[in-house]
């Protein structure tokens, strides 16, 4: 815990790097200390001041139809209700009922010689993750049972224990970072109250705005993220959502496998959005948490969408993403998405990803298949009658992400299906080539 003039609050800017390597030279400076060093730096919360991800959240355990969780897994438990909370400086009728769920995300650094590189990770974690490595590091060095007791199931299903952010480290030579000098960069920092006010602004015209909306990208006005891809950890998940159109009602199911990650596979949230008005409300949510597994179904009526037209959006850890769109006019077929296996090692999965479609019609449906992203194109797959095809989509030159669509070659169809996110297999890989511009 830092000194308030170290701690990066926006009253004092800019001190919170010098103390950071500060800690590390001293940290750095004997061998056989930093040999069994573990350096975890993070933040207690930034208010929401750079985030747009909503946290993932249990469902509202008194609310009908809000979403399900696998069993063991009690909503109530991360649930605050109006008896339990006391604000004398606020009207009883202002207090809100609410789920407790995960905060705005915030920076995470772990610096040891398990963590070189500059790799990212991008399991779900939380605060309470912190605790469950400090269980998994006192079971494995001292084989003693160790439980917090105040981190409740919800949140042992989906934040992880930070295992994953490590690698093995066999004595290899690390080269230091170059440290700040404290006096130059102290100067900086003082010498920077002298500045002018910056004045490069300006106001967007209603054209600048309204370019920003269609492609923010493509505006000089809208913050660019840096360019580049990083190496990223291998995270514990093997996650399939697929829907299908029965009997009038939509139906999707969540899985989090186990198969190919054994014991070490991690359950995943899911956050579902309506994007077409249900049941009168414009924009509807419903909250999944599925243990590591399991899986969950739940329905949708599509009388209780507006002109009974479903529009969904499946929300899950690191990218992970599925859209449903379509009505009762859909052709008839039914689409999954799974992953394929390793040839080589029937025990881990090749990277590559296989659609199958089924058609349950008399005739034949060519469907098209349209890389959203990456700039792979488009095929097209034709489906006898009453019989399935399915098709292999390599991903190597993608680091296993894939952003996809399908859709009816036969126009005037609301149908599409869109599938996205990054296929684990157990070994490193890169970050985003999309978010990082090189695609």
């Amino acid at each position: 815990m830092t000194p308030a003039n170290f701690s990066d609050h926006p009253g004092v800017p800019w001190f919170g790097p010098w103390f950071v390597s500060e800690v590390m030279e001293i940290l750095t400076k004997n061998p056989e200390v930093w040999k069994k060093t573990i350096f975890i730096l993070t933040y207690d919360e930034n208010d929401g001041y750079f985030d747009h991800i909503p946290p993932f959240v249990p469902p509202h355990p008194f609310k009908e139809h809000a979403g399900k969780v696998s069993k063991g897994l009690d909503p109530k438990l991360d649930f605050a209700e109006k008896s339990q909370q006391t604000n004398p400086s606020m009207k009883e009728s202002n207090i809100r009922e609410s789920q407790i769920g995960l905060g705005y995300r915030v920076p995470m650094v772990i610096v040891s010689p398990w963590t070189r590189g500059g790799y990212v990770c991008s399991e779900v974690f939380d605060h309470t993750s912190s605790l469950q490595f400090l269980e998994t590091f006192i079971e494995k060095k001292l084989n003693k049972k160790i439980i917090e007791e105040n981190i409740t199931p919800w949140r042992r299903a989906i934040c992880g224990d930070l295992t994953s952010a490590f690698r093995p480290y066999n004595g290899e030579k690390i080269e230091q970072p170059q440290f700040l000098e404290k006096a130059p960069f102290m100067e900086k920092i003082y010498s920077s109250k002298f500045k002018e006010v910056p004045d490069n602004y300006k106001n967007l015209s209603a054209e600048e705005i309204a370019q920003i909306n269609i492609d923010p990208f493509s505006s000089p006005y809208f913050p660019q993220q840096e360019k580049g891809i990083r190496s990223a950890c291998a995270l514990p998940y093997e996650l399939y959502v697929n829907g299908a159109l029965t009997d009038k009602k939509f139906t999707i199911s969540f899985q989090a496998a186990n198969k190919y990650m054994g014991k070490k596979a991690a359950g995943s949230p899911f956050i579902v959005y309506s994007m077409n008005s249900y049941q009168g409300e414009v924009l509807r949510v419903w909250d999944y948490t599925v243990s590591a597994g399991d899986t969950l179904q739940d329905e949708w009526p599509l009388k209780n969408f507006a002109d009974e037209q479903y529009h969904l959006k499946v929300y899950g850890p690191n990218g992970f993403f599925r859209e449903f769109k379509g009505d009762q006019k859909n052709p008839q077929v039914n689409i999954s998405c799974r992953y394929e296996q390793d040839e080589k090692n029937p025990l881990r999965l090749s990277g590559n990803i296989i659609v199958t479609i089924t058609n349950k019609s008399k005739i034949v449906q060519e469907m098209e298949i349209k890389d959203e992203s990456y700039k792979t194109g488009v095929r097209l797959l034709k489906v006898g009658p009453n019989s399935k095809a399915s098709v292999v989509i390599n991903l190597s030159k993608n680091y296993n992400w894939y952003d996809f669509s399908i859709r009816a070659k036969q126009s005037g169809l609301n149908f599409m299906e869109r599938f996205a996110g990054r296929i684990e297999t157990g070994a490193t890989t890169k970050t985003d080539p999309l978010m990082g511009g090189i695609v």
